[in-house]
């Protein structure tokens, strides 16, 4: 009895210490920081602790998000096993029937209305290897052009504009190690100190070394606590604002003449626009005083080095390209760029927003940055996929054109991953109405979100703990994922999940992978030769330099770490600067009697897009257990509001209800509401449709809306 007492206690002792860690990266931000998941079984339990590993970028960091990230892929509604609706409820089924529901449907709707009557709807936080893996999917196995993803709403008017521009975009145009030499850094429309907060010790450097940070934003936050100088713009008006800039900038003479002369067209065209614009007339449009747009241009154009970083609060505007161009022009005209400290940086949303529209889920995109209709284009990825040309579709349209298809008829079946539409689309409510029309809707997700509750069949995926593959983080730095946990149920990876519908269509002999490295390398063929050029990057490389920087045309080239020394993409090796007009080109809402106040929108620290993995993990829940607005104490006081009440927010498009939040942290003609919540307090049910003609991205930070305390309407 001693004996077996004995051997009892130790074998308890033993599962007490038993121990495993899983070496990965955090599944949210652009920063994809790396980590290790530490697994402690404690007799009948686990333990989970989540630490920082080194790393180049985040240096082992680790935010609110990162460190409660394993939260959600242990949750107990997270799907495990394939699920078809019945009768309105969503029932377990087998994946050899939910193959044969996708063939029998998918066919038939094809057969029907034509191969473009399917889509595919991606997201910007698949692998690499998944992005380009849906991309040839939807032109290969389902030969639809229709395909578009959610980093549309992310990264499209920077990512524009830099390609026109310098005729390549990558995100930064540099590594994050620069930042600390910049003398004067302007953070236009971003609140890294909550959107990406291990990347606010670099700015912080910065500041140490003297630097004079300029934040540009309608409210203060985190990151503009940290500037020297906050121009508090009125929502909209960032081109404008930068006019004022440029001005300045050419009246006193801050220009590099030799950059200017050697490297860049459009000079001309630019000073005559900008001689044409007062800066009274500024002011009184941006609400940024003459006195402070002078100060910020002095200080930018004065210092030897410099960099700017935009946002989302300058691109997501239906005059974002516009935007973001004008900052580029700054860039250029001041020779900021392609030298130690200097450079230009979109700070990237989604954990692949770079790498996830590099290689084929944009409708107009091919692998390697490439364009569909380009013929040398076509033809090249044409002979990778071994393919006719003929067969390979052209471009569709936007992710938001796609809803507007699906709404007219035209789409009439979906394959959907790693998005949710539904709540993160502008003009929400007619996106609801119209994926609710599809004949036949897949979603590919780890749990039943908003959208996936509209689906016909719901296919489990594996989570960042179990799918390894690469990311392109905000710097172009390639980075893997190394994921050694095993899928839980009968969940498969994305990639997976491709392969076997593919297979089922009968296209399966274009869709032979054993591993998602076997993917990657067909992706470095495909890529070569394009603007991001991948081929030289392997993953043994990637591991043993801790990642890569693209552009990386061949394994004896160790990647591009500074973009632009010498020259640009484009053929004459000169950048592009254009005039850009005060007003934009499609029409902004206005305030007005009915409608007297701007709405902005955002995030919070604690919660990540629309909330799905966010929301599954219980400490980050906490925090922010439901949406608020943002307002001025002044305007609270007109409007009959007190702090923590309920408040109705209605613009022409719709009504959400909020509780109010009462700070002098943000203008007083404009109130701020987070995008991470569904339902009635979905923002972007109160969104416009109109879209950026350029780039096609939606107006989110501008829309004019009326409020109302729930108490008075009660009464």
């Amino acid at each position: 009895m001693t004996d077996l007492l004995l051997k009892y206690f130790r074998t308890k002792q033993q599962e007490v210490q038993s121990e495993k860690t899983y070496d990965t990266q955090c599944p949210y931000c652009s920063m994809q920081c790396k980590m290790q998941l530490i697994e402690q079984s404690v007799v009948t339990r686990k333990k989970y602790k989540s630490v920082g590993r080194d790393n180049p970028t985040s240096e082992g960091r680790l935010c609110v998000k990162g460190l409660n990230a394993h939260q959600h892929v242990f949750h107990r509604d997270r799907i495990k096993f394939p699920m078809k609706k019945v009768d309105g409820k969503f029932v377990r089924t087998t994946w050899k029937e939910a193959m044969e529901l996708i063939k029998k449907n998918f066919t038939a709707i094809q057969e029907k209305h034509g191969h473009d009557a399917l889509s595919c709807y991606g997201g910007a936080q698949l692998t690499n290897e998944e992005a380009y893996l849906f991309g040839k999917f939807a032109r290969v196995a389902l030969k639809t052009k229709y395909i578009d993803y959610n980093g549309r709403f992310c990264m499209s008017a920077a990512a524009t504009a830099a390609n026109v521009a310098f005729g390549v975009d990558r995100g930064l145009t540099t590594r994050l190690t620069e930042i600390p030499k910049a003398q004067v850094i302007i953070l236009a429309g971003t609140n890294i100190a909550e959107c990406q907060p291990t990347i606010m010790p670099y700015f912080e450097r910065a500041k140490e070394n003297g630097a004079f940070i300029i934040a540009i934003d309608p409210r203060e936050t985190g990151t503009t606590k940290i500037a020297d100088l906050h121009l508090q713009v009125k929502p909209g008006t960032d081109a404008a604002l930068v006019n004022g800039l440029l001005k300045v900038i050419l009246d006193e003479g801050y220009i590099d003449e030799k950059f200017i002369e050697q490297r860049t067209n459009g000079y001309d065209e630019l000073i005559n626009h900008v001689a044409t614009l007062t800066l009274e007339e500024i002011e009184e449009q941006t609400g940024v005083t003459v006195e402070d747009i002078k100060k910020a241009a002095s200080a930018f154009g004065q210092k030897e080095t410099g960099m700017i970083f935009t946002a989302r609060g300058v691109e997501q505007q239906v005059d974002g390209y516009m935007a973001v161009r004008n900052f580029l022009n700054m860039i250029m005209l001041t020779g900021k760029i392609g030298k130690p400290g200097c450079g230009y940086g979109a700070i990237t949303g989604q954990g692949n927003g770079q790498g996830g529209r590099e290689h084929g889920q944009k409708a107009d995109q091919l692998p390697g940055y490439r364009s569909i209709e380009n013929p040398e284009h076509r033809a090249y990825i044409s002979e990778v996929w071994g393919i006719d040309e003929n067969e390979l579709p052209r471009k569709g349209v936007s992710a938001y054109e796609m809803m507007e298809k699906v709404s007219e008829g035209e789409i009439r079946g979906m394959v959907l991953m790693a998005s949710n539409p539904i709540v993160s689309n502008p003009n929400a409510t007619f996106v609801k109405n119209a994926l609710e029309k599809l004949d036949f809707l897949v979603t590919i997700d780890m749990f039943v979100s908003e959208t996936a509750q509209l689906a016909d069949l719901i296919l489990p995926t594996s989570s960042y703990l179990e799918n390894e593959g690469t990311f392109t983080n905000l710097e172009g730095r390639v980075t893997l994922r190394e994921a050694s946990k095993e899928c839980p149920g009968e969940v498969k990876h994305d990639w997976q999940i491709l392969c076997e519908i593919a297979a089922t269509l009968g296209k399966e002999k274009y869709f032979t992978y054993s591993s998602s490295e076997d993917i990657f390398n067909e992706l470095r063929i495909a890529s070569k030769g394009g603007i991001a050029d991948y081929f030289g990057i392997t993953y043994d490389r990637i591991r043993k330099k801790e990642g890569m920087f693209w552009p990386c045309p061949s394994l004896d080239h160790d990647g591009t770490e500074i973009m632009f020394e010498e020259s640009f993409a484009h053929q004459d090796q000169k950048g592009i600067m254009i005039p850009v007009p005060n007003v934009s080109e499609v029409k902004k809402e206005k305030v007005s009697e009915q409608y007297p106040l701007y709405l902005t929108t955002g995030r919070v620290v604690a919660h990540y897009l629309t909330g799905v993995l966010t929301r599954k993990s219980p400490a980050l829940a906490a925090r922010n257990v439901e949406s608020h607005i943002q307002l001025h104490p002044e305007t609270a006081q007109i409007y009959g509001i007190s702090d923590n009440e309920l408040v109705s927010i209605e613009s022409e498009r719709g009504k959400i209800v909020v509780r109010s939040q009462i700070s002098t942290e943000i203008r007083r003609d404009t109130v701020f509401v987070p995008f991470h919540w569904a339902d009635s307090q979905n923002v972007n049910c109160l969104v416009p449709k109109d879209l950026d003609p350029t780039c096609r991205m939606p107006g989110f930070k501008v829309t004019t809306v009326n409020i109302t305390p729930m108490v008075e309407m009660v009464n």
